[in-house]
């Protein structure tokens, strides 16, 4: 079990602030709150969230009153890990902002302790994988907005094809080239490709 520090030490290296969100048992507000006091949180500092009953609301109150309060040398101290969010996204960003603001971070369960250089290590792992979270985000955001103004595959009815991709597209199947390879090479969907040549054959 990780050692917390004693009032002389904590005054002098920052504050120990606690935070509990509430789940299904057994991570209950009431157990987290008595497991953050007796590992010496002080009850005007624990922070809580209480159990959202609309799936889609995502504030956070407490949390944010946490870290408004906190300053650099501070401890946000959980029961696990798991507390800091409902989805490895959000704890990802929280074990972020928590070392992008230099506040240190215990979680009793797992015994993760910045203190610790193992510790530290876990976080700053956390800390860069939410970094590498946010780039892929924005990276599938942009390749998004291009596909919908043309600059990418588009979304919704499959693109067709003109004539002289048709006439293309018979050749290398006379040729006895494979409908993927076809259709990978003019960028449409095998259903395209084969609907394409279909209707070609039914006008003739």
């Amino acid at each position: 079990m990780i050692a917390m520090k004693s009032d002389a030490a904590s005054a002098s290296a920052g504050m120990m602030l606690g935070y509990a969100r509430a789940g299904t048992a057994p991570h209950t507000l009431e157990s987290q709150i008595n497991a953050l006091t007796d590992a010496g949180i002080e009850p005007a500092r624990i922070y809580t969230d209480a159990l959202e009953t609309i799936p889609i609301v995502r504030e956070r109150p407490g949390l944010r009153a946490l870290l408004d309060y906190a300053r650099a040398g501070d401890t946000a101290v959980v029961v696990g890990i798991d507390r800091l969010g409902r989805t490895t996204p959000e704890v990802l960003a929280t074990a972020r902002e928590l070392s992008n603001r230099r506040i240190g971070l215990h979680s009793l369960r797992e015994k993760i302790d910045t203190d610790d250089p193992a510790g530290a290590m876990i976080v700053g792992l956390l800390a860069s994988l939410a970094e590498l979270d946010e780039e892929l985000g924005q990276a599938r955001r942009l390749a998004a907005a291009e596909s919908r103004h043309g600059g990418g595959s588009s979304v919704g009815r499959p693109r067709a094809l003109d004539d002289d991709q048709v006439a293309l597209a018979e050749q290398m199947r006379a040729d006895g080239q494979p409908v993927p390879t076809i259709a990978a090479a003019l960028g449409v969907s095998r259903a395209t490709l084969y609907r394409t040549l279909a209707e070609r054959r039914s006008v003739r």
